[in-house]
């Protein structure tokens, strides 16, 4: 069972910058493969990125790698992922949810979309 609390949503005006974080616990010492989604009021949930075990492996949905305003981090040690927000906009409304797969044992390098664990969600607002 892997827990994951996410923090650092909050209401900002166009072109301001969040960061988003993801703690997980789960078996002590491991790390799981994690990522980040959202959805947006009457919207499907949407995969933003997602990071590797060992965060040297990172890996976007293409409309957030062309746009370039998003940026996944992972503290290990801490067992915390970030979600670094820039430039927002209006339509970046929604609810961010933190996503982590289950094998902590896979390998460190791996990018998993679509774990088999979620947050609770953080709002994020952006007024126009």
């Amino acid at each position: 069972q892997v827990q994951l609390v996410e923090s650092g949503g909050g209401l900002v005006q166009t072109g301001g910058s969040l960061r988003l974080s993801c703690a997980a616990s789960g078996r002590t010492g491991s790390t799981y493969p994690m990522g980040w989604f959202r959805q947006a009021p009457g919207k499907e949930r949407q995969f933003l990125a997602a990071i590797s075990r060992s965060g040297a492996k990172t890996y976007y949905a293409d409309a957030i790698h062309n746009q370039a305003r998003f940026i996944i981090s992972r503290d290990s040690a801490k067992n915390v992922v970030y979600l670094e927000l820039n430039r927002l906009k209006p339509e970046d409304t929604a609810v961010y949810y933190c996503n982590a797969d289950a094998n902590a044992d896979a390998d460190p390098d791996e990018v998993v979309v679509g774990g088999d664990y979620w947050g609770q969600g953080t709002q994020v607002s952006v007024s126009s």
